[in-house]
């Protein structure tokens, strides 16, 4: 047995538990500390000092936050980072369990455990949390935001190309694409692309500000405007000064506000609320939506001058049921990024996991499926991901009947698309879709492809 070090902190309500974990654990480690509630948590962790934290997901207080495992989780990670917290569920809280990970939490284990897993489990922690401890903060470095995965779909092919073109220029551009498509990674590339890459990137919900503070966010405040403007403040537009101003949701910005930007990208001036002066500003502009801006134009919702003056170049990010070939590679990815991060020993996909990642429609596009691979890495248990350990509902088998819940304009696209991509060639087209020959060469006689 590997020597004993560290310390461990147990949270739990069950004196049988506390009692059987204080007989286990002094083997793997140096103190083992049992409380029975959180009400002394915050105390022990001050004198205690714990490496970790084996922390019940339930207890009996009240606490209105939400679930008391994932309140506690949170206070932990914010009063001492270094301090791993290790999760005590029974089989009804997995699902909050992974959403503990999600917000900071090393692993789980599950009720009633087993000693072997136990241990390993709760020394990885412990080493995690002693190594982070050694090393030198400051020397660490800030997380380089997710890149774009480009992929080998002809749509995201000729994409790459305009973002060649464009990226080092300073032309504004609107992105357009599904919820889940990347809109706001593919704004970060052309911002790290651009000749202003080493000045900021201001991203900004347009469409999650509130009417009354619009101003005052996007333009800033003189001190004394208004009630609560007890200093001078600097909008977006100001702090994007010299870099890029990322405007997300564009499509939500009521009309009555829609004249004010427009000026102020049109003069590339604001005024802060309360101000006279008008202020100077050197943005690059890149705005985002999952609308369709031409339409609200034509309904009277967007304005017309505005809609111009964002779109010199317009990129429409596909969805990802249009990029199939895509979808393997994301999720090996998004699978090797997660297996570090919760310390899952996966190799890969399985059979069964291609082929349930085919037949999902994933109509939350990329966020659902990076979403789906976090959530299967963190309750897998092999050393391959699985279609069990996916649980996902298959929207489109490829059995013949891809066709049967889709309008006559997909159905279209679906066989022009497949067709295209096999270079004509029917029987591999027929097989990508999922039907016979003949079924194929009707649809396309239908089409007139």
């Amino acid at each position: 047995m590997a020597a004993k070090k560290g310390k461990i902190l147990v949270v739990d309500d069950n004196a049988g538990i506390r009692s059987a974990l204080k007989i286990l654990l002094p083997m793997y480690f140096e103190e083992v500390e049992a409380i029975p509630s959180p009400a002394t948590l915050v105390s022990t962790l001050e004198r205690f000092r714990p490496d970790v934290v084996l922390l019940d997901m339930n207890f009996n207080t009240s606490i209105n936050t939400g679930n008391e495992g994932l309140y506690w989780t949170g206070e932990i990670k914010q009063m001492a980072p270094e301090v791993e917290v290790v999760l005590f569920t029974a089989y009804a809280d997995i699902a909050l369990a992974v959403e503990g990970m999600k917000r900071g939490a090393f692993d789980f284990i599950v009720k009633p455990w087993d000693n072997e897993k136990l241990a390993a489990t709760l020394t990885a922690a412990r080493d995690k949390a002693r190594k982070a401890l050694k090393r030198d903060t400051s020397s660490k470095e800030e997380p380089r935001p997710e890149s774009l995965f480009w992929g080998t779909s002809p749509a995201m092919t000729a994409i790459r190309k305009t973002f060649d073109k464009i990226a080092p220029t300073d032309a504004t551009v609107l992105i357009t694409g599904e919820n889940g498509t990347g809109k706001d990674v593919l704004a970060r590339e052309i911002h790290g692309r651009s000749l202003r890459s080493e000045k900021p990137m201001v991203a900004v919900d347009a469409g999650a500000i509130t009417e009354t503070l619009f101003e005052s966010e996007l333009f800033g405040h003189v001190k004394g405007a208004f009630t609560d403007a007890y200093a001078d403040h600097a909008g977006k537009f100001e702090q994007a000064d010299g870099g890029t101003l990322f405007l997300d949701e564009i499509g939500n910005i009521p009309l009555h506000l829609q004249a004010k930007l427009l000026r102020a990208i049109q003069s590339r001036s604001i005024i802060r609320v309360g101000g006279t002066e008008p202020r100077p500003v050197d943005i690059r502009l890149i705005c985002a939506t999952n609308m369709d801006l031409e339409a609200l134009v034509r309904e009277g919702r967007f304005r017309e001058d505005l809609y111009y003056r964002i779109n010199t170049v317009h990129i429409a990010l596909p969805p990802l049921r249009e990029r199939l070939e895509d979808i393997g590679p994301l999720a090996e990815m998004f699978l090797k990024n997660f297996a570090d991060k919760y310390h899952r020993p996966l190799e890969g996909l399985d059979a069964s996991a291609r082929e349930a990642l085919a037949a999902h429609r994933w109509s939350g596009n990329i966020r659902e499926l990076q979403n789906s691979i976090e959530k299967a890495v963190i309750l897998s248990e092999g050393k391959t991901l699985t279609a069990r350990d996916l649980q996902l509902e298959q929207t489109h088998k490829p059995s013949g009947t891809t066709f049967r819940e889709v309008s006559d304009a997909e159905e279209e696209r679906l066989v022009k698309d497949a067709v295209e991509r096999t270079g004509g060639n029917i029987s591999a087209a027929a097989k990508m879709l999922g039907v016979s020959r003949p079924t194929l060469y009707a649809k396309l006689k239908k089409y007139g492809l």
